[in-house]
């Protein structure tokens, strides 16, 4: 007499519910849902298949991933393939600002073989040698800074002329970085010779 009705209306449900799990679909009946194309079904089928197991396999799954990628950015690197360069090397923008800073002697890039020079010099115990390695670093630093003042207003120029439209920022100061290497050095290699045009 008490009795819930909500009870007594859930319980035929469930039973409802069951009963047609058990039965079998009639083949002619539609599915419901589409049938997948064959390529997508092989891709679930190997993404099922490639899954890692264990932490230890997914751990050297990643490890194994991270190495190809790396071998990938040093073979770029290398031989200037633009699809494998690491993030803060690709583009139009930062191809021309190497290009620029490959195609002319810089002052930035005999730093290192100077200053080998002038710490030998420095090293010898006459006063006047001494002297001399001081005002070489002098020269050394000042030939430098106005060097890439000038290049860094050139490069400038010349970027808002090629590329009015496409974010430049940071490719001064990435094209100045570069020229402080050493051409030998410098990764991407320079893919165009000094005095060539870029």
């Amino acid at each position: 007499m008490f009795r819930s009705r909500a009870k007594e209306e859930k319980a035929p449900a469930d039973k409802a519910a069951v009963t047609d799990s058990k039965q079998t679909r009639d083949p002619q009946a539609p599915k419901g849902r589409p049938t997948p194309k064959r390529a997508e079904a092989q891709s679930q089928r190997r993404s099922v298949a490639n899954t890692p197991t264990t932490r230890k396999e997914a751990a050297k799954r990643q490890r194994d991933e991270r190495r190809s990628q790396l071998e990938r950015q040093r073979q770029a690197l290398a031989g200037g393939d633009e699809r494998y360069l690491p993030a803060r090397d690709k583009g139009p923008v930062r191809k021309f600002a190497r290009d620029f800073i490959d195609s002319r002697f810089n002052v930035a890039e005999f730093f290192l073989p100077m200053a080998v020079v002038i710490l030998l010099l420095s090293l010898v115990r006459v006063a006047s040698l001494q002297t001399m390695a001081l005002l070489l670093w002098l020269v050394v630093i000042v030939l430098i800074v106005l060097d890439s003042i000038v290049t860094g207003f050139r490069l400038r120029k010349r970027l808002a002329e090629r590329f009015p439209d496409q974010s430049r920022r940071g490719a001064i100061a990435y094209a100045l970085m570069r020229s402080l290497q050493m051409r030998r050095l410098r990764l991407p290699k320079p893919q165009v010779k000094r005095g060539e045009r870029p």
